[in-house]
């Protein structure tokens, strides 16, 4: 029996204000494939757009890369993006059963990159993984720059062809316990941070306040609130996105 391809795709957006000049960044790696006797290929994409978000950008990377995997391949995407994991994997299920719409009738927010996703997946395996941006991960750290220098307008380079002449050879050497420990510490590090803001929701309308006395008197005994602290403006969008899912 022949084995499937295995192809591993790293991803990951930028956005200089949010929203604002945005960029995004994947790596598709094909694994060798012995059966034709191909060695392993490397191909770098990226993109821009003038006036978009951060978590825009996220959701475009995923529909790229996986639109360049061959249909009957392994996939494998590494994300820093709960947001997209998040989406896709669970959100996605809720969204389509309602037409693309949150329990408030509203259009799911990024409606149009979720669906251009969600297309490109059809028919295809894949795995989501998610890695903590920042913290020494190859293909995570050549997406950042790739999406960066495209938010920012600057010519890049993008590269194609065979692994074994790519910067990055060792793209792949992925060390699981060591990434656990550092996307751990990151995490940690993010909520001691000092707080940016507070994003409620009650009753599927969504407040942002910035102290938690104002937030805490808003969601004090209302049914079925949520909140959460932010840490940057980034972060307060991403939550926002969230709260706004459903």
């Amino acid at each position: 029996m022949t084995m499937s391809l295995k192809v591993t795709i790293f991803t990951d957006g930028s956005s200089r204000g949010n929203p604002g000049p945005g960029g995004w960044g994947a790596i598709v790696v094909q694994e060798e494939n012995k059966n034709a006797n191909e060695e392993s290929q490397v191909t770098e994409l990226g993109g821009g757009e003038k006036q978009t978000t951060n978590n825009r950008m996220e959701i475009n990377a995923a529909a790229e890369g996986i639109a360049h995997a061959p249909k009957d391949a392994r996939i494998e995407v590494f994300t820093d993006s709960k947001y997209l994991i998040n989406g896709i994997t669970s959100w996605i299920k809720g969204w389509k059963r309602n037409g693309w719409q949150t329990k408030t009738k509203e259009d799911v927010m990024n409606k149009d990159h979720w669906m251009k996703l969600d297309d490109v997946m059809q028919g295809k395996t894949i795995k989501w993984t998610y890695v903590g941006g920042h913290i020494g991960i190859l293909g995570n750290e050549r997406c950042d720059h790739i999406a960066t220098a495209f938010a920012d307008g600057m010519k890049i380079s993008l590269y194609k062809g065979a692994l074994a002449a790519y910067d990055l050879p060792n793209i792949l050497d992925i060390s699981f316990d060591e990434l656990k420990a550092k996307a751990k510490k990151s995490s940690s590090s993010k909520s001691n941070a000092k707080a940016y803001s507070y994003v409620s929701s009650v009753g599927g309308v969504i407040e942002v306040h910035k102290t938690w006395a104002e937030c805490e008197k808003r969601v004090k005994g209302a049914k079925g609130a949520r909140y959460k602290k932010s840490v940057s403006s980034e972060n307060e969008t991403e939550i926002i996105s969230e709260f706004g899912a459903f």
